[in-house]
């Protein structure tokens, strides 16, 4: 509903009888018998309409003399947008803690129950706390070995207790050895080559385990320095083999139907790879919200990040998040660019037509 449309007292009060979320924030109703007043969406018993009076906000019934409800809440932040503060509070307190926290210390802070905090936390953010602190760890591990310093100072920095702990995750998460990743990804065989598609310019990637990074754009530096951030020590290729596969990735590009036959090299948190393999799951020609995203890994609640494990997508089309658009149906951003988006939509809408 739009927003002129709870501007008359008779659409207001039909919020107030459909419960409508949508204008908590646009307007209160206040009841006289009572003295409270209320957000629309209040799942208190309905007043009478003679008993109900509107006003603008919080501030307008508190200065009438009228008291906030304790079940709503009406002075205070939406519910969602309480729950999202008090876990980006957690968040900001896991990043600057030295230590892992324990479930039970981030619920103390957070004023909510062990159980409680823990199935919010992984709502909003996709991840349960144990993993959201996993992947700061890494990523601080990460940082420290680009700056060359060593592997066990960069592990201990980071908060691990003892080695073993780290390496138990390294595979997945940096994709080589620790070493190896501190030394720009030496003997991980990164290597990658430049082909022309119907994206433009493609830069295509693979590892000893197979296709890396499938980065389409405007220029060699450009895409080589996106590459390089991502695998520091990759080198250009040399290999008549790889330059074979290359075609057959360029192919898919430009015809991007039917099933992918090369292997892929897929590096992400748990919570990525589900968002990955979902969008995988997306027929060609077809488009979901990144509500629907999150509805379909069972994560209602983790909009913002399925749009974030979108946006790290490394392998474009082959990897479709160029098939989730905004709940309206509007393009939204794209990590290679709305316009690439909309072509590649527009090229698959019109083959499933003509099927």
């Amino acid at each position: 509903m739009k927003r002129e449309d709870f501007t008359s007292e008779q659409a207001r009060w039909q919020a107030v009888e459909r419960r409508d979320a949508q204008a908590d924030e646009r307007f209160v109703f206040a009841v006289i018998t009572t003295g409270i007043f209320c957000r629309p969406s209040c799942r208190a018993r309905r007043p009478l309409r003679a008993n109900v009076r509107f006003y603008p906000d919080a501030a307008g019934a508190l200065a009438a003399g009228f008291r906030p409800c304790k079940r709503c809440q009406p002075d205070k932040a939406p519910p969602e947008q309480q729950k999202a503060m008090r876990i980006a509070a957690a968040c900001r307190l896991m990043a600057s803690s030295d230590a892992p926290l324990t479930l039970a210390e981030l619920a103390q802070n957070a004023a909510m129950s062990p159980y409680h905090f823990h199935r919010q936390f992984k709502a909003v953010t996709g991840l349960t706390p144990k993993a959201w602190q996993q992947a700061l760890r890494v990523q601080k591990v990460r940082n420290a070995l680009r700056k060359e310093e060593k592997v066990t100072d960069a592990l201990y920095a980071a908060g691990y207790a003892c080695g073993s702990a780290f390496y138990r995750e390294a595979d997945a998460a940096l994709g080589m050895t620790p070493r190896q990743y501190g030394r720009g990804g030496e003997s991980a065989s990164v290597v990658w080559t430049l082909a022309p598609c119907q994206l433009g310019l493609c830069l295509v990637a693979q590892s000893e385990r197979g296709v890396c990074a499938i980065l389409p754009g405007e220029s060699r530096e450009a895409l080589e320095a996106e590459l390089l951030a991502l695998f520091p020590g990759a080198q250009p290729s040399q290999d008549a083999a790889f330059d074979e596969r290359v075609a057959q990735v360029i192919a898919f590009l430009d015809a991007p139907q039917g099933k992918w036959a090369l292997p892929l090299d897929i590096r992400g948190t748990a919570f990525q790879q589900q968002v990955w393999q979902a969008l995988r799951d997306i027929p060609a020609g077809s488009t979901l919200s990144y509500s629907e995203l999150a509805r379909k890994i069972g994560k209602p609640g983790a909009v913002r990040a399925v749009a974030s494990a979108c946006a790290a997508n490394k392998l474009a089309v082959v990897i479709p998040c160029h098939r989730v658009v905004r709940g309206d149906g509007a393009l939204a951003g794209y990590r290679w660019g709305v316009a690439r988006k909309a072509a590649l939509l527009a090229w698959e809408a019109k083959v499933k037509k003509e099927k």
